[in-house]
């Protein structure tokens, strides 16, 4: 049976009139007539009988009116279900590694109090890589670095490279001097030997990695010195401020949505989180060590 006949056959019996029934199903009265005639039809049963001016139901009809009402109740709760499903398709979410346990955290706190309780799937990645997989429609956002000033995303954060060792290892004395740094497509990777020869550094590249676990792993180890974004250091690591050392370059941070983002995640929504992200943060932020107020403060942001 044709479910809109259905529904247009409840509205007769609800309202009493094809004249309204037509109006509530935006059809005119000679569709809704023409629907019931098909009912009919297709049932081999008289649905409708006239008592004086009045058409009502039938036993036939009456019948059918309760199964209508069962059969409506179940497709729209189907229907339902599943519109609500795909409205609530997974977000796939693009986050460098560096940024995966101070940055991501917050934005996805953010992104789930403005679309609800949305599956997010992670993937790290540097932001080249991470650019590529959005233009291939297999991201639909991504917290990506970007140059400072320039338009791409939404903006988040600034912050800056720097040089960072352990503690409890002194081994800036050491010559070549062992550091550990991203892959080659990372900022800090060409400024850090770039400035380094320029000032005839000799150097160890100990490892070279996509991993910000991996870096601090060795630098925590005492096995080298590491560069990254001061936001993306760990508490127990300290930054070094040797005069020697070569500046790293600044950076900003933004969330950037794909051509074809989620459903859920419009710029507006993107644009939102970003300010709601940029309010959680504290006003300064200078060393290794005070990174953590930015954490703490930014995964807060409900």
């Amino acid at each position: 049976m044709d479910i809109e006949a259905l529904r247009s056959f409840l509205a007769f019996i609800d309202t009493g009139s094809f004249t309204r029934a037509a109006k509530q199903t935006f059809r005119t009265q000679s569709a809704i007539s023409m629907q019931m005639k098909k009912l009919e039809q297709e049932l081999d049963q008289t649905l409708f009988q006239r008592e004086g001016r009045q058409l009502v139901l039938t036993h036939e009809g009456q019948k059918l009116a309760s199964y209508a009402r069962r059969l409506l109740s179940l497709h729209d709760e189907a229907v339902s279900s599943l519109r609500t499903q795909a409205d609530s398709q997974p977000l796939l979410f693009g986050c460098p590694d560096d940024y995966a346990e101070t940055l991501l955290p917050c934005l996805v706190s953010l992104i789930r109090q403005h679309l609800g309780p949305v599956q997010i799937h992670v993937m790290c990645a540097t932001s080249v890589r991470l650019r590529q997989l959005m233009d291939k429609g297999e991201l639909h956002a991504a917290i990506l670095t970007r140059q400072p000033g320039s338009d791409e995303g939404h903006f988040l954060m600034q912050d800056q490279g720097v040089w960072y060792g352990s503690p409890e290892t002194d081994i800036l004395s050491l010559r070549p001097l062992p550091i550990a740094l991203f892959q080659a497509d990372c900022k800090f990777h060409a400024a850090a030997l770039d400035g380094l020869m320029k000032q005839e550094i000799s150097f160890d590249l100990v490892s070279c990695s996509s991993s910000a676990t991996a870096q601090r792993g060795m630098v925590r180890a005492g096995l080298a010195i590491g560069a990254m974004a001061r936001s993306s250091m760990s508490p127990d690591l300290v930054e070094l401020r040797a005069d020697w050392l070569p500046p790293l370059p600044g950076i900003e941070i933004a969330l950037s949505l794909a051509p074809q983002s989620h459903s859920g995640l419009t710029s507006q929504i993107a644009r939102t989180i970003s300010h709601a992200f940029l309010a959680a943060l504290p006003k300064k932020c200078d060393t290794g060590g005070k990174h953590l107020t930015i954490m703490k403060t930014a995964i807060k942001c409900e």
